[in-house]
């Protein structure tokens, strides 16, 4: 993609918008485009995202906040409403059509939400936790008048514990969010306050779902399950809420299809082993799933009665996993918590490939060509967050039956239930750390340096990166981190991949994708963007697999399905009509398979999977009515990247 002065004289050059009035009453509103979906129009506040919204951490008993709330936008000064604006539908942004407010957010203004809540009777005793999928970007929530949190941060989940805060009967929830949005330097992605071409309707406030859920005090907080398949093992390592005495442990089953493979009891806070014998591996084309339970229960104290030199002496006579790991005998009672969740044994790296000299990416350590498109994941209706789980899923199974095994989810992220989706489809998934930076530190694809940016700036985007890496380091479609796009806000290449390696080594990670590659020591691959008619080929590297990590850009406009009604709308190269827009898109592939066959190509990623907004480059529409070719017809295309004998 190009540089930010560049694309915005060449928006430009295709003149004004045309006058919006029908959509624009006043310069309060957002423009919500010409388009909306299908899922969109079913979309009621009773049947606004009901699922299960943690799919790697699920309880049974939970109670969904989705739906009618009171919201209001403020100045700053203002510390709580007197009067409420009107009602918005949570889960979806303030600026959305599907909110039903499609009003403008400004960096100085407050967005406040209302609601009341009854916690379920049967709940008693229990703490009850407050959680949220998403918030864009700065939460302070209160719970009957009192401050019981706050979060920084538009891409991660994030909890509260609410429970010293509640009364019987009605409780009030409100919550106040500040979003600057292109106006500060945080992650932000491509989210813009005056949208155009690449740069997109702002999101924010909450964009993702709101649930309450009842947990003991000390409860299950994290299960992170790695496999390794050269040993026939998942190394699991589950975490708690707080501080566990010796009778505290966790019980970990494994199973397949109802039957047990494997179980351990492990001390609180230890790290366990599961053997997994002849394990099946999960790949786009098998894509098989082990459940796994992990419970908090209660075990004898083997210290009981001991004075402490015996104690000394108890634990002398045996290595520490024996210390660590109890007889399911010595379970005392039923699980005090109890929560499911579920691996996949694969393997990703780099190894040695057909093409003598250069590596490429391997899964479950065979060459495996990865052929994928960039996935903005932006909705008409919507923007950030799909009108519902079976809209998002069905990009998904668009793509398989076009022939694509993978997607770059290009610098946002998704509800949980969307990696969910992948896993249980099989998509592998590249997964962007979102961009920020001011537009001063943008560098361009001759620059020789990175940015400068402040301690504060890179110390909250650090933050969350890793809050990022610890969402969905679960999630086994997840191949690669990017850590960089295009030099946007780009800064310290190498250390931050260094820190991505050292917290998640099971995984592929990506510095520099496009533009300037700084971190060639440490990053798994080499990455180029090309949207000449051809493909260019990457340089080879002895050292890194080389991949495309943008391509393509064929635009073609359909009457009736576009955004926007305007000369406004443009894509890389524009095609004429069907059979044009086919023709360019062989040509394009068949380059990448040559390069694939002769110079040892691991992966190509083709821009993209939709239109979006002014963009018209996608395969199929914004509103997901119209795919610009069959996708029978793209699989064809596609089909020699795996013909024997040619499977790079």
């Amino acid at each position: 993609m190009r540089t930010l002065l560049a694309l915005f004289c060449a928006i430009a050059a295709f003149g004004t918008a045309p006058a919006l009035q029908a959509q624009e009453p006043d310069d309060d509103k957002v423009f919500t485009g010409e388009v909306m979906t299908s899922w969109g129009r079913e979309v009621t506040p009773e049947n606004a995202w009901r699922s299960y919204p943690r799919p790697q951490l699920k309880r049974d008993a939970w109670l969904n906040l989705n739906g009618l709330w009171d919201y209001a936008i403020t100045s700053p000064d203002v510390m709580r409403p007197e009067r409420m604006d009107g009602q918005i539908l949570v889960p979806f942004a303030v600026e959305s059509r599907l909110s039903g407010v499609a009003r403008r957010v400004g960096p100085e203004d407050r967005i406040w939400y209302r609601r009341s809540f009854t916690v379920p009777a049967d709940w008693a005793g229990q703490n009850v936790m407050l959680n949220f999928g998403a918030v864009d970007y700065e939460a302070h929530v209160w719970v009957n008048g009192a401050m019981v949190g706050s979060h920084t941060g538009g891409f991660d989940a994030f909890g509260l514990d609410i429970t010293p805060y509640l009364r019987s009967g009605e409780n009030e929830l409100l919550i106040q969010v500040a979003d600057p949005t292109s106006a500060g330097t945080q992650p932000r992605g491509k989210q813009i306050l005056e949208p155009a071409g690449i740069w997109y309707t702002a999101v924010s406030g909450i964009w993702q779902t709101v649930w309450l859920e009842p947990v003991p005090k000390l409860h299950i907080a994290d299960v992170r399950a790695t496999p390794d398949i050269d040993r026939g093992v998942i190394e699991v390592d589950v975490a708690l809420s707080g501080w566990a005495d010796d009778t505290d442990a966790v019980r970990l089953t494994a199973s397949a299809g109802g039957k047990t493979i494997a179980s351990t009891v492990i001390r609180a806070n230890r790290h366990a082993r599961l053997e997994i014998p002849d394990a099946r591996l999960w790949s786009p084309e098998d894509p098989f799933l082990y459940d796994l339970t992990a419970e908090l229960v209660t075990v004898r104290d083997p210290y009981a009665g001991m004075e402490d030199r015996n104690r000394v002496a108890y634990d002398a006579r045996f290595t520490e996993r024996e210390q660590n790991t109890y007889a399911a005998a010595q379970v005392v009672g039923g699980p005090r918590d109890r929560v499911e969740t579920y691996f996949g044994m694969r393997k990703i790296s780099v190894g040695p490939g057909p093409v003598h000299g250069q590596p490429v990416i391997l899964l479950n350590n065979e060459p495996y060509f990865q052929h994928g498109t960039l996935d903005q994941g932006w909705w008409p209706d919507g923007l950030y967050t799909p009108p519902s789980e079976e809209a998002m899923v069905s990009d998904l199974v668009f793509l398989k039956k076009a022939g694509f095994n993978m997607v770059r989810k290009h610098i946002k992220t998704e509800p949980a239930r969307y990696y969910y989706d992948a896993d249980r489809l099989g998509m592998l998934v590249w997964q962007d750390m979102p961009s920020g930076g001011g537009e001063d530190q943008f560098v361009t694809g001759t620059s020789k340096s990175q940015a400068v940016l402040s301690s504060d700036t890179m110390a909250q985007h650090q933050d969350e990166l890793t809050r990022m890496i610890g969402d969905f380091r679960a999630f086994p479609s997840i191949v690669m981190w990017v850590i960089n796009n295009e030099g946007w806000g780009q800064y310290d290449s190498e250390t931050l991949t260094e820190l991505v390696k050292g917290i998640d080594p099971s995984r592929l990670v990506n510095a520099d994708s496009g533009w300037l590659d700084v971190a060639p020591e440490v990053s798994d691959v080499f990455d180029i963007h090309t949207y000449e008619d051809e493909p260019r080929t990457p340089e080879r590297k002895s050292n890194r697999a080389i991949v495309l990590g943008e391509y393509g850009g064929i635009g073609l406009p359909v009457e009736g399905h576009l955004w926007r009604k305007s000369e406004r709308n443009w894509g890389y190269q524009t095609a004429t009509d069907e059979a044009d827009y086919v023709a360019r898109y062989r040509r394009k592939l068949e380059a990448v398979i040559r390069q694939a066959k002769e110079h040892g190509l691991s992966a190509a990623v083709y821009t993209q999977t939709t239109d979006v907004e002014d963009e018209i480059n996608g395969l199929l529409t914004y509103d997901r009515a119209r795919p610009k070719a069959p996708p029978e017809t793209l699989a064809e295309i596609a089909a020699p990247l795996w013909e024997e004998g040619g499977d790079p």
